[in-house]
């Protein structure tokens, strides 16, 4: 199977396109802008496969998507290109928009005309697999519920209203068009070449440099944590073996407060890394952010059902791969951050 990777040199998207070329006999065109967040240091490992191949091309652009279509002739697309980092989304939503919204539309426009003009077998083969967020569910009150597939959307966020959007867009697709479509929701992803804006790099590379950890309000907002790696596996089963019109949610079964992930990875850190001072001492509380949610939970039965997949890494697990990679990675690090972030977040005001 020829798969084409919409946003395959992005943190989740680059993970994909690991495992599918290191573990799989599929291959893969990865189609990517290349904005900050798309890094292509993060596939060296497959670049030299004959079963890869990159075009770097922004999906709004319809003409480029076209020719990419037409020359490469994919059995199926996951689409992972997006805008994803909810505090920039704040700040200046327009990105957002255009590129989780038109963008969306402007891929489902050219493989929908893709899709009618390959022969019926072909035809009948081909899957766009939609990869979102569990942010579209809002957040749950109280610490028992959880999102499932039929939770209803409630966005608090610029970024997590745009993915809704793309969300309905594609369901839409499919009941007007008949395009063969899946969807998956995911909890918050970590793990290795993630870019330093979300949390675990930015704890991780803020304190090994002796600056402040800064956490929002007081760190009590709960999110479920995947490791990138078991997020890959699970994409690739359900592009594969899922059924067409159906949505899965894929959690990593590790509910956390922020607080907690934080004083976990600073005990992590001066276990590997020793400093004079503990590096819990470094943690700053900062305003919060507007409209934060309180809790993410995902319900990921249905994917371990009806699929079989179940993640294989615990946070803890995870975590001391993900740190380890840091301190082995941190010329990565440096040059992935190309002056357009310096790790700041948008809550500067540090709370007594």
């Amino acid at each position: 199977m020829k798969i084409l990777v919409t946003g395959g040199a992005g943190f989740i998207g680059s993970a994909v396109v690991r495992h599918i070329i290191s573990n799989t006999k599929d291959s893969v065109v990865n189609v990517d802008k290349l904005t900050y967040a798309g890094n292509l240091e993060s596939l060296t490992s497959v670049v030299e496969s004959s079963r890869y191949v990159f075009e770097r091309v922004d999906i709004c652009d319809r003409a480029k998507l076209e020719r990419v279509f037409e020359h490469h002739q994919p059995d199926a697309v996951m689409h992972l290109a997006a805008e994803s980092h909810v505090d920039r989304s704040i700040d200046g939503p327009a990105a957002f928009i255009e590129t989780n919204i038109i963008g969306t539309y402007t891929l489902l426009e050219v493989v929908r005309h893709y899709w009618k003009g390959l022969d019926p077998a072909r035809r009948h083969r081909f899957r766009l697999h939609h990869i979102s967020t569990d942010e579209v569910y809002g957040d749950l009150e109280g610490p028992d519920g959880l999102f499932t597939e039929q939770t209803p959307y409630a966005p608090s966020s610029p970024y997590s209203a745009s993915k809704a959007s793309s969300d309905h867009l594609v369901r839409a697709w499919n009941r007007t068009y008949g395009l063969p479509v899946m969807l998956t929701n995911c909890s918050n992803n970590y793990g290795p070449y993630h870019f330093p804006e979300k949390l675990i790099p930015l704890m991780i590379l803020n304190a090994l440099e002796g600056k402040s950890l800064p956490v929002y309000g007081q760190g009590t907002q709960v999110r479920d944590w995947l490791y990138v790696e078991d997020h890959a596996r699970a994409l690739h089963k359900v592009v594969t073996e899922g059924q067409v019109g159906e949505t899965y949610n894929i959690g990593g079964h590790n509910e956390k407060r922020n607080i907690d992930v934080v004083h976990t990875l600073c005990d992590l850190l001066y276990e590997l890394a020793p400093a004079k001072a503990h590096y819990r001492d470094l943690i700053a509380f900062v305003e919060d952010r507007p409209g934060h949610d309180l809790r993410y939970a995902i319900d990921a039965s249905k994917i371990q059902r009806e699929l079989g997949w179940t993640p294989q890494e615990t946070f803890e697990t995870g975590l001391r791969k993900t740190v380890e990679w840091y301190l082995v990675n941190r010329d990565w690090c440096a040059r992935v951050q190309d002056g357009s972030y310096q790790r700041q977040r948008l809550g500067t005001k540090v709370l007594t």
